[in-house]
């Protein structure tokens, strides 16, 4: 039976971070390949030529089979075709709302669903650990934080990225969960949410003492429950 995954990070794998190196290996062990193909989705960005250096330096052809999707000067034609063919499509950060209102012209989110079911692992930070959720946090609509509510919804619930390196994050996400933003998971830089279907299987983190909290609405209030990450090594 295939397994489905979702990784949803707060902070990437791109940068030649402790913390990033600890999730890359986690991501990568999910994957049985001696030569694994992973995609770089650079949409919420735009695409941009330093993001997408970046990554192939992170990913060596010497070791996997690096290639990276932009759709603002595509070339891909058989998008569905591309995105089943990969082992690990990784999502980079950015912009959520126009990540969305791009996938879903050129219709991938349903190709990233079908992928999903078919067992590519399917992660990202920020942006790209967002997007899979029904809705979350974001600063897509200017430098005011604020909610979105149209997410691909694969994963139930919100999710907040950067809670701990970003002030505003945490009083805006209590705010939005407490005015009937559904309860979800906030995580703090370099920490990640492991999915296996629609159900949570998992809580790393690559950040000694980092954390990742359950935040509901109980009544008329809001609970934070911290959780303690297994620590990679």
């Amino acid at each position: 039976m295939t397994t489905m995954h979702i990784i949803a990070m707060s902070s990437g794998v791109l940068k030649e971070t402790p913390e990033g190196a600890l999730l890359k290996d986690y991501i990568l062990s999910l994957v049985d390949q001696p030569r694994p193909r992973v995609a770089l989705v650079p949409t919420a960005l735009g695409d941009p030529a330093e993001t997408i250096v970046s990554f192939y330096t992170a990913f060596p052809s010497d070791r996997y089979e690096p290639s990276h999707l932009a759709l603002f000067s595509r070339t891909i034609e058989d998008l569905r075709s591309y995105v089943l063919q990969q082992h690990i499509v990784y999502v980079q950060g950015g912009n959520t709302a126009n990540l969305l209102a791009v996938w879903r012209t050129h219709g991938l989110d349903e190709i990233f669903r079908e992928a999903w079911e078919a067992g590519v692992v399917l992660c990202g930070p920020s942006a790209g650990g967002l997007c899979w959720f029904e809705s979350g946090i974001t600063d897509s609509f200017g430098p005011t934080l604020a909610t979105l509510s149209n997410g691909l919804g694969f994963l139930a619930g919100s999710f907040c990225p950067h809670y701990d390196s970003e002030p505003a994050r945490r009083p805006t996400y209590t705010r939005a969960v407490g005015e009937g933003l559904a309860s979800g998971w906030a995580c703090e830089d370099g920490t990640a949410l492991h999915y296996h279907g629609t159900e949570l299987a998992e809580v790393v983190s690559g950040a000694p003492g980092a954390k990742v909290y359950r935040v509901e609405r109980h009544g008329g209030e809001v609970r934070e429950t911290p959780v303690s990450p297994r620590l990679l090594t």
